[in-house]
């Protein structure tokens, strides 16, 4: 067992380690949003799938002999094709939606060594099964899924911060040849098996015929269990596939609201594996009654968080997540522990459940973006969760004493929820209506206090047999209740949006506010739930640079510092435009934006580019990708404001994007960085660039006031070597201190870049 056990585990393990890794060779390259790494998972998902199928066909057509020479042959093609490193020559050129390039570029760099490690879970399995019958294969399963575990927590804390990505990419390749070794070992150990099984006798051999043919039979007809098959492969194939649309949803929702650094990426999906390591390890993890609380306490939670938003600290949001994520995946993976085949349709099964996760990671990578203007597949996750769960339980007919707890514990959870509602309303509420509220809500405990004592006292609660309809019950009506939730959920925005899209790099909103009066009317555009530009209506007023960009702001102090005559402006993100008010007559302004539908809507529902007096040009694509390709540009100012809600591209503040940026400044130019952020501290990564660079640096921090509403606060860094533009009066009289006795925070570079130390 032991050489299964092993290149199962290191199979697995080089699985999981290689998606943070190839996931940061390409982030930059597509902007660093939080699409690349759905897209990416979406690919591992595929490949999954496809590997599982592989595992399924060649055990159940080809010999065992032939399967062992096809696979070490495929193992040997993998070695060939190392490393796995992506060339300069995937990088994209221009904008638009990146996905079949990203598909393409991983099929292309990773494809084949992906594939087979795909496989080698169910395929080894399948292989122990044979050369140990009657060994139960299930905890092999478990094995691989902590192999995965170990990958993922190890990658961040220690591979990660300990060596540079070619270094790692290096340590991968050494890998992958243990993992083509240990395979050797099992395809000799399958290869001797299949020749003990050739000198069987005769009757033997019959035997095991007729034992084939029955397993075929049985494979084939339908199997006797409640519910029949179909709803079973139903099962199979929607419980995995709930788990992957929660899985991504829920990083995605933690990546756009912080930054999409590998750590956000492997906490969601090592939650997600420790849930299949405790499910299919042993049968005793999950229980039906404790889950199902917990179940509710955490969709509950989310729908809390939901609700707050950007109320909610990162830890608060990560936490409620997390904990939502780890309790639904247990449900989802529990309920398809218990609804495990005979082991002799072990690869079906886990061919179902690899389908599962790809259809999932289908949904959420493609589908979703094409039919929703908003993150809605989270609140779509949540329902289907629920609703799945409701029918596992419907469709169980055990006697167990778990109905009756449930029964008794579902309806005081419904009035201990209704109770806070209730208790929460009426703080809200005028001195008459809280009394009324109170009263009822000390009539409702009075019934149920009465309902309780009478069913004891006329000793109805052991005779009852209609507990299971009681849960299913209760729990329709708390799927009733979950969908009501997240649909008022959806409407909290309001009718003033006029305009909602979503592509591939988030989803963007136009609001309409304040119409009824002409001086305050303005349209709002927001990616996310930040604002990326504010423009009035008022001819007068339209011209005036508004929110993060009003004139005491850092780059408003930055664009009145430059020399008099023409200047030329480069600006790392459209947002509404609103920079572009800074332009004069003559000035050259060249702006870079990597998502097409923010230029759309810029030149579409706002008027600053068409009213800037100076010349715009807007090149689409990754601003660093399309500085690197450009000649110098000489700008005197470049302004750095590319956020996608509030994470930030981090691959736009390392050493080696501050070379690029340095090539395309004059001497005397002025680099502006909007490090404004709910959750991240940025000031120490931007001092240790200026002091890699021996720039003079000035912070300003701007505080919004309630008679100019729409300037906002804002934190600016400005560096330039121009002793004349840092000690200019504006300028000096306006910055802050800047705080140089902080932990030491390293340099960020390419290869290392570390968020845990400046968590606000």
């Amino acid at each position: 067992m032991f050489s299964y056990a092993l290149t199962i585990f290191i199979g697995a393990f080089l699985l999981f380690q290689v998606q943070p890794l190839i996931g940061k060779y390409i982030l930059p390259w597509f902007g660093g949003g939080p699409g690349v790494w759905t897209t990416c998972m979406l690919f591992f998902q595929m490949l999954l799938l496809a590997g599982y199928a592989y595992a399924h066909f060649i055990s159940r057509w080809f010999k065992p002999r032939t399967q062992a020479i096809l696979h070490l042959a495929l193992v040997v093609a993998a070695l060939t094709l190392l490393p796995i490193t992506p060339g300069d020559a995937w990088k994209p050129r221009g904008g638009g939606n990146p996905t079949w390039q990203i598909l393409t570029l991983l099929a292309a760099s990773l494809g084949l060594p992906y594939f087979i490690l795909s496989s080698t879970g169910p395929l080894m399995q399948q292989w122990f099964s044979r050369t140990h019958p009657g060994a139960s294969p299930y905890r092999l399963y478990a094995l691989s899924n902590f192999g995965s575990l170990l990958a993922l927590v190890t990658y961040p804390f220690y591979f990660e911060t300990h060596f540079a990505r070619k270094t790692q990419a290096g340590m991968w390749g050494w890998g992958l040849a243990a993992y083509a070794l240990s395979s050797g070992f099992c395809v000799m150990k399958l290869w001797k098996a299949a020749q003990e099984s050739k000198v069987q006798s005769p009757k033997s051999k019959v035997g095991e015929e007729r034992t084939q043919s029955l397993n075929s039979q049985l494979l084939a007809a339908p199997e006797s269990d409640e519910g029949g098959p179909t709803l079973n492969r139903f099962l199979w194939l929607l419980l995995p596939a709930c788990a992957s649309v929660l899985l991504l949803a829920i990083t995605n929702k933690l990546c756009q609201d912080v930054a999409v650094i590998p750590f956000l990426w492997v906490a969601p999906l090592g939650l997600y594996l420790l849930s299949f390591i405790i499910c299919f390890d042993n049968p005793r993890w999950y229980a039906r009654f404790p889950f199902t609380l917990a179940l509710l306490a955490s969709m509950a939670g989310i729908c809390w968080a939901l609700f707050q938003g950007n109320d909610v600290s990162i830890y608060k949001q990560v936490a409620v997540y997390s904990v939502g994520l780890f309790v639904c995946c247990m449900v989802c993976h529990g309920e398809l522990y218990r609804l495990r085949p005979d082991p002799r349709q072990l690869t079906g099964y886990y061919l179902m459940i690899a389908a599962g996760g790809a259809l999932g990671g289908l949904f959420v990578a493609v589908v979703a973006p094409l039919i929703f203007t908003d993150y809605y597949e989270l609140h779509l996750g949540l329902m289907l969760c629920a609703l799945l769960f409701l029918i596992v339980c419907a469709r169980d007919r055990e006697a167990d004493r778990g109905w009756r707890w449930l029964g008794c514990a579902l309806p005081l959870a419904v009035f201990g929820g209704l109770d806070w509602f209730l208790a929460r309303l009426a703080g809200h509420s005028q001195p008459i209506v809280r009394g009324y509220i109170i009263g009822f809500r000390v009539t409702v405990w009075i019934l149920v206090v009465l309902l309780v004592v009478s069913w004891v006292v006329r000793k109805r609660f052991g005779g009852f047999s209609h507990w299971r309809f009681m849960t299913c019950l209760w729990l329709f009506l708390g799927v009733a209740g979950l969908g009501t939730t997240l649909w008022l959920q959806t409407r909290k925005s309001g009718d003033e949006s006029v305009y909602t899209s979503r592509n591939f790099y988030g989803m963007l909103t136009v609001y309409e506010h304040q119409r009824d009066d002409p001086k305050s009317h303005h349209f709002l555009l927001q990616h996310g739930r930040i604002t990326h530009g504010l423009q009035f209506v008022d001819p007068e007023e339209a011209a005036k640079p508004t929110t993060y960009y009003n004139e005491e702001s850092g780059v408003g102090l930055a664009a009145r510092a430059l020399p008099a005559g023409v200047r030329k402006i480069g600006l790392v993100g459209l947002g509404a435009g609103t920079l572009t008010a800074y332009g004069r007559a003559g000035d050259e302004l060249r702006i870079y934006e990597i998502n097409p539908e923010v230029e759309r809507l810029a030149r579409s529902r706002f008027t600053y580019l068409s009213r800037c007096p100076g010349t715009v040009q807007v090149v689409l694509g990754d601003a660093r990708l399309s500085l690197e390709k450009e000649p110098p540009q000489h700008f005197d100012l470049l302004a750095l404001d590319a956020f996608s809600s509030d994470a930030i591209p981090v691959h736009l503040l390392t050493r080696e994007a501050f070379d690029v940026y340095e090539r395309h400044l004059n001497p005397d130019g002025i680099l502006a960085v909007h490090i404004s952020n709910h959750y991240l501290d940025l000031e120490p990564v931007v001092v240790n660039l200026a002091r890699q660079f021996n720039y003079k640096l000035a912070l300003i921090d701007y505080d919004e006031t309630d008679e100019e509403w729409w300037d906002y606060s804002s934190t600016w860094m400005l560096l330039t070597r121009s002793g004349t533009i840092i000690n200019s009066p504006a300028i000096h009289n306006a910055a802050s201190t800047v705080k140089t006795n902080q932990a030491k925070i390293p340099l960020w570079t390419d290869d290392f870049t570390s968020l845990f130390q400046i968590l606000k």
